[in-house]
């Protein structure tokens, strides 16, 4: 899956999923720009992210903007345009949950992972679009979630915003299809973090066992995912999520 060439974008590449999707892209010879939100100390976590990609031999840089914002979401595509020319990968990473059952969910809580996960999605879909058009060849895919296929409680806000990235991955990809562009999705299930690890053993198995393969999956079988269907080898598959959930959907 070489990707020599080739212009590549995660949002929210700092840590975390996208930092090994970042990271996967780059070995595999793409020049990958790593999206963060200004906030924080998110800058310096993308810049270590990016000095941890260099050090193994690939080339990055690091990109703020806020994707929940249309006009940020824009400026860092002009930017992308301006500096390099073209956007040959685009990868939907950022993401955020604000966790509650429904009687207890605020609207901002809502509105927020709506915003941020959903909107952030479509405002990048969107400038990448008409970059990709005029190239006639491009690469999206944003990641979705077991959670927006299956449900999951005190995830209401979550789970739409997943789900919502479903439909419009289909949808660009009868929109875009002609003009050389494929757009697909990930959906992952439960993935060994940070923040599972400090989970208890017993909610651990509890977990696992609604997984047929019986354990969680890595942050790297999520970017092997990523980076297969931004490539050439998967030229012939668009409209479509790809479950990496241990069988957890099916």
């Amino acid at each position: 899956m070489r990707l020599e060439n080739k212009i590549a974008l995660v949002t929210g590449g700092g840590q975390g999923i996208g930092k090994e999707i970042a990271k996967t892209l780059a070995l595999n010879g793409a020049f990958v720009l790593i999206n963060y939100i200004d906030l924080g100390n998110n800058q310096e976590i993308a810049q270590m992210t990016k000095n941890e990609i260099e050090s193994l031999g690939g080339k990055c840089e690091i990109l703020p903007a806020n994707v929940a914002s249309y006009d940020e979401t824009l400026e860092m595509f002009k930017t992308i345009k301006n500096e390099y020319g073209r956007l040959d990968i685009l990868i939907n990473n950022a993401g955020i949950t604000k966790d509650g059952l429904m009687l207890r969910m605020k609207e901002n809580d809502f509105d927020t992972v709506i915003d941020v996960n959903l909107k952030g999605t479509w405002n990048c879909m969107k400038h990448a679009t008409k970059l990709m058009m005029k190239q006639k060849y491009g690469r999206i895919v944003s990641m979705s979630s077991v959670v927006g296929v299956m449900g999951n409680a005190g995830q209401v806000n979550y789970a739409a915003s997943k789900s919502g990235i479903i439909g419009m991955t289909m949808s660009l990809a009868r929109e875009v299809g002609s003009r050389g562009i494929t757009v697909n999705a990930v959906a992952p299930g439960y993935i060994q973090t940070a923040m599972t690890d400090v989970l208890s053993d017993e909610i651990k198995e509890q977990m696992k066992s609604q997984i047929p393969l019986g354990t969680f999956g890595s942050v790297q079988d999520i970017a092997n995912a990523v980076v297969f269907l931004a490539s050439d080898e998967a030229k012939y598959i668009t409209g479509q999520t790809l479950h990496v959930d241990g069988g957890m959907a099916m």
